[in-house]
């Protein structure tokens, strides 16, 4: 058993003692995060020799008692950590999503107490990975921590937190951090109330178009931003 394993084991086991008072029958918290991890396993398609994806979408089917449980422990904030370990898990397999990672819970009547069953898809958000090529398209390019996405969507939020399309694992960055809005105008950059700030070529700022090169720093994160090409000379 390896060091991660090793430091997993005693998270689950701590997880297990916090929640035994609040989960006296039916499935633990730390079974329902392991079948979310094989379910993700289990799904994982490559891409190319570069990218492995995996679904960013997951419902855990209860029984209802077992639905009761959750409820009384914190449905929301047990889904955050379920949300935070895929995450994780998904960072040591070198794992990519195409959107948000987002958990929730369903009952079905049918179901004994302690059964259960996972569902999964892969739901597009609004930035996709890009491939390892030149990065040209007529969607602009982040580059963070050598990931790259191309900004599909109109509206694309970076921060911390799982609610953040694009996360990042930085204690300097909020929960949500910074907007990119495309606009006829050009990529706008927002600061969303962030503690620490954003920064655009060291300047700090609350809002401002961005220019092709641009480099931001939120935390201690350097995230480049390239414009896209206009729409008659994306290949």
């Amino acid at each position: 058993m390896g060091v991660l394993d090793r430091f997993e084991k005693g998270v689950e086991n701590v997880m297990q003692s916090a929640f035994a008072k609040t989960f006296r029958s039916g499935v633990k918290p730390v079974e329902l995060s392991s079948a979310l991890k094989r379910e993700c396993d289990a799904r994982a398609a490559v891409v190319d020799r570069q990218r492995t994806v995996v679904p960013n979408e997951y419902v855990l089917v209860l029984s209802p008692l077992d639905i009761e449980n959750v409820q009384a422990w914190g449905d929301d904030a047990l889904a955050r950590e379920f949300e935070d370990a895929l995450h994780d898990h998904a960072d040591r397999q070198r794992y990519s999503f195409v959107g948000p990672v987002a958990v929730r819970f369903e009952e079905d009547e049918s179901l004994a107490t302690g059964r259960y069953s996972v569902q999964s898809r892969s739901t597009r958000g609004p930035a996709a990975p890009a491939g390892n090529g030149n990065g040209q398209s007529r969607y602009p390019l982040l580059d963070i921590d050598g990931k790259r996405y191309h900004l599909t969507g109109t509206t694309t939020t970076v921060g911390r937190g799982t609610e953040a399309d694009l996360t990042v694992d930085d204690t300097g960055v909020s929960r949500l951090h910074v907007r990119f809005e495309r606009s006829e105008y050009g990529t706008i950059l927002t600061d969303l109330g962030s503690t620490n700030g954003t920064f655009v070529e060291d300047q700090r700022i609350r809002e401002v178009t961005l220019v092709d090169g641009n480099a931001i720093t939120i935390g201690r994160t350097t995230i480049l931003y390239w414009d896209g090409l206009p729409a008659a000379e994306d290949a």
